[in-house]
């Protein structure tokens, strides 16, 4: 998609900054960086998880390998803007993301309303397209393969949480393998059209920003020595996974069960998209109907026990 890289495979590395760092940040950065072609921009996600967000609560764990789908827009989309289905995985420290954009109201349709043909069938599409090209690199057909494959395995999945942010992109000037991004006012909210502009409860304090610093291998001795100087260390932090954790403690200080966390989540995709896609169909087996979703989500939630403040 024009100017938009679609695969990656890097280090992250973040920091949380004070306003004073920030500022002295980007005053260092001027003579190696630069502000890329899109300037300052808002991200919005809608992450998907099970309807007891299995996903990121196993995230939180810390496991060596965790992965997580989200759909992502530049700015308030309309129905025919570009947006992003992005798979994200981290192995190791070694973040990989594939990505294929379409409009945004075709990606609801995919991961909103179940409709995982419509992606299957782009896929094939655009194979045949590659294979006419002899074209050996990381296709977007194996990329819209493995999202459907996600989708599968990790079903029932549904719109579960929105994530947004103002970020600022830099690069390096002389090397333009270095991305250094700065992101302010993260919030997260259960308003899950990205269409909706409601702001949301905030993530960091008001003066502090997110910073990442993305490489393929190891830090800059001169990066290091500035963050050093300034008193900065990396710093694990999840945007999902931190706005997760208010929102479950907000239920637990309500001693709310994960089952009552299940149900809201259902009810509160399905108040948003109509029909959201807790159990994808899949296009593979023949007969398969979405008229059921429902009662496969109750059978679901019936199985999510326990009380999430014991």
């Amino acid at each position: 998609m024009g100017g938009f890289q679609d695969t990656f495979q890097r280090k992250e590395i973040k920091y949380i900054l004070n306003a004073a760092q920030y500022r002295e940040m980007l005053r260092w950065l001027q003579p190696i960086a630069r502000v890329d072609s899109y300037g300052e921009t808002t991200i919005q996600n809608i992450y998907f998880d099970t309807p007891d967000f299995r996903l990121v609560r196993s995230s939180m764990e810390k496991p060596l390998y965790k992965e997580k789908l989200r759909l992502r827009t530049y700015g308030i989309p309309e129905v025919g803007s570009t947006a992003f289905i992005e798979i994200k995985k981290k192995y190791h420290g070694v973040v990989y993301k594939r990505r294929i954009g379409m409009p945004y109201g075709e990606a609801l349709r995919v991961l909103c309303h179940g409709e995982l043909e419509r992606l299957l069938g782009m896929a094939r599409a655009q194979r045949r397209l590659e294979e006419q090209a002899q074209n050996d690199r990381y296709t977007e057909a194996q990329i819209a393969e493995e999202i459907a494959w996600f989708c599968r395995v990790h079903r029932p999945l549904l719109p579960a949480m929105k994530i947004r942010y103002d970020r600022i992109a830099m690069v390096g000037i002389a090397d333009p393998s270095l991305r250094i991004t700065f992101d302010r006012n993260l919030r997260w909210s259960m308003h899950l059209d990205l269409r909706d502009a409601a702001e949301g409860e905030a993530l960091l304090q008001p003066q502090q920003a997110l910073m990442e610093i993305k490489i393929q291998g190891a830090i800059r001795p001169d990066i290091a020595h500035i963050l050093s100087g300034l008193g900065v260390y990396p710093a694990s932090f999840s945007k999902y996974g931190e706005g997760f954790a208010q929102y479950y403690e907000d239920a637990r200080r309500s001693r709310r069960t994960l089952s009552w966390l299940a149900e809201r989540a259902w009810q509160n995709a399905r108040d948003t998209f109509g029909r959201p896609a807790c159990d994808h169909d899949d296009p593979e087996v023949p007969g398969q109907s979405g008229g059921n979703l429902e009662n496969r989500w109750q059978q679901q939630t019936q199985r999510t026990g326990g009380l999430i403040y014991a």
